[in-house]
């Protein structure tokens, strides 16, 4: 059986994939004579056998799908045994510094999105105040597994395989389900030099998450007094007009867009000035058209409970545990949800542009990756799914249809394929698996589907950054329309951004230069640019406003179901 030193200095067993459970209580017996104790200590480690036992005869088997963190008994086993079953958190006197720290963290998980009552946190203060060894044993196992489920979550380790639709819906994280392991977890703890900022770090700390967490707080305390009643249904409401109902809206407004000063005199029904402004900013918050006028896409934003809210903010946090944590001090952020790319350098947005992301059968993956090169003018290698798809039908419509679009045709994906002539197959004779064995190229060209500009970040999902000849598509409100890349809006703005960032400097006249021409050219980036890809249907902006945007993908309620 494989063995690593534990902080003791002594060897203890770490578990393999399959493992007798039987064997763990007489190991924790045997340990508890390998190091001296004062006679209370002794007591406290005697008691927390109890919450070690396993079931005898019992083999474990540890699969991405079941993770250590759901079997309570094989986790404390696996840690105390690398301690020596030796308390970490408590001493006969109760919680140590370290103990109280995570009580803290633990009960206020709740700022992370997080429901304290998975960490047992009712138990945990039920013992609090005993010092009976059977009462330290269990508060010390509490606080260790409840450390444990917390950090799991707070990495977005949540029991959502990446292969599964919920898997998808959050996101990749960017530690892997089979390497979580709770006696290095544990190992890291201990070696903190400050354990409570130890724990602090370990949720992200870019401004994105923490606005959301200042959100959340703003939401929280609206709930609490009361949310916002519903505003009636009627016709449309404009600057200027006088209306029993703009009384009601002015109230659902105080909440979160009119100024918390608002004299009481001023809530009435008269649309002035001042409900204009809230009003443009409840609908630029809410990614709807800014004209003032409250129709009914307005008022149905209005009307959304704050219950809803709140959820919104929690998943969203949620889905940032599961992407990386420091997003580095320039990178490229894209939002589906919001249709935007955004370049940040320390914290300052100083790119934003309009993107198109894929439709609904061929979703955006959520993901975070390195821009490694550009390249002006690209080829675009046409997937075998559009290959069958779309281009094989089209075919046999027309066998000129590739001749047309300047793409040609090649007899395999090997390098030493064979250009052949598209228009003297017959199309009808091919089928879609048959169809997926060449390789269609298109050129370098004003009618390339990739435009004149690509940014890559490698990656398995073959997803990347392009531009496209159809940018009227941007004017358009709701923009899942792709195959799954996004397209940008303003790609010599996004090579500025990335170039400007390399040794070799680019100025905006030669970045114009290459991409008006027709050569294919690839620059490779001395320094790999961040890019993270992301599904944020609650956002907050650099001003410290929560936005929500619409569930384009319809995710919302199936990962609150799959968290939940």
């Amino acid at each position: 059986m494989p063995y690593r030193p534990d902080p003791t200095g002594k060897q203890s067993f770490i578990l393999s994939r399959k493992f007798p459970f039987y064997f763990l209580l007489p190991l924790a017996l045997l340990a508890l004579l390998q190091l001296p104790a004062n006679g209370n200590t002794l007591q406290i480690r005697k008691a927390m056998t109890k919450y070690l036992v396993c079931s005898p005869l019992k083999t474990v088997d540890i699969t991405p799908t079941k993770s250590i963190v759901n079997n309570r008994a094989l986790c404390l086993s696996t840690i105390y045994l690398s301690v020596n079953n030796y308390p970490l958190w408590v001493d006969e006197e109760g919680p140590t510094e370290a103990g109280w720290a995570i009580v803290h963290h633990l009960q206020n998980s709740s700022d992370h999105g997080l429901n304290p009552r998975k960490y047992e946190i009712e138990q945990i203060k039920d013992v609090l105040p005993s010092q009976t060894p059977e009462d330290l044993a269990q508060l010390e196992t509490l606080l260790t597994f409840g450390l444990v489920k917390y950090l799991y979550d707070l990495h977005g380790e949540k029991d959502l395989p990446i292969s599964s639709e919920a898997g998808r819906m959050i996101g990749e994280t960017n530690n892997s389900k089979n390497s979580f392991d709770p006696v290095t977890l544990i190992k890291k703890c201990l070696e903190a030099v400050d354990f409570f900022t130890f724990l602090k770090n370990q949720a992200p700390s870019h401004y994105h998450y923490k606005g959301l967490q200042e959100s959340l707080r703003l939401y929280q305390s609206i709930a609490a007094a009361g949310g916002w009643l519903p505003i009636p249904e009627g016709p449309p409401l404009k600057p200027g007009d006088k209306d029993s109902r703009i009384k009601a809206v002015k109230l659902r407004l105080l909440r979160t867009d009119l100024p918390h000063d608002t004299p009481l005199q001023n809530i009435n029904s008269n649309y002035d000035d001042t409900l204009r402004r809230a009003v443009l900013q409840f609908q630029a918050r809410h990614n709807l058209t800014t004209d003032g006028v409250i129709g009914l896409r307005t008022l149905d934003a209005m009307n959304i409970p704050v219950r809803d809210r709140l959820e919104t903010v929690r998943l969203n946090l949620t889905r940032w545990h599961r992407q990386a944590h420091q997003l580095g001090e320039r990178y490229i952020l894209v939002n589906i949800a919001d249709f935007t790319l955004r370049g940040i350098v320390d914290n300052e947005t100083v790119l934003d542009i309009p993107v198109v992301v894929g439709n609904l059968q061929n979703q955006t993956p959520i993901f975070s990756d390195h821009v490694k090169y550009l390249v002006f003018n690209p080829y675009w290698t046409i997937t075998p799914s559009i290959a069958k798809n779309e281009q094989l039908p089209a075919l046999r419509k027309n066998p000129f249809h590739l001749v047309e679009r300047h793409i040609r045709l090649f007899s395999s994906w090997y390098d030493d394929a064979i250009e052949m002539d598209s228009t003297e197959i017959d199309w009808y004779t091919i089928t879609p698996s048959q169809m997926s064995v060449f390789r269609l190229r298109q050129d370098p060209g004003p009618w390339n589907s990739l435009g004149k500009l690509k940014f890559v970040f490698p990656n398995k999902h073959s997803i990347y950054l392009h531009d496209t000849p159809s940018q009227d598509l941007f004017s358009r409100d709701q923009r899942f329309l792709s195959h799954g890349c996004i397209r940008v809006s303003d790609p010599p703005a996004l090579a500025s951004f990335i170039l400007d960032f390399q040794q070799k400097k680019f100025t905006p006249e030669m970045i114009q230069d290459l991409y008006l021409q027709n050569e294919r050219k690839v620059i490779p980036l001395d320094t790999p640019v961040p890019v993270h890809i992301t599904y944020q249907t609650g956002w907050v902006d650099k001003e410290g406003l929560i936005h929500f945007n619409k569930d384009v993908y319809a995710r919302d309620q199936k990962l609150l179901h799959a968290v939940n």
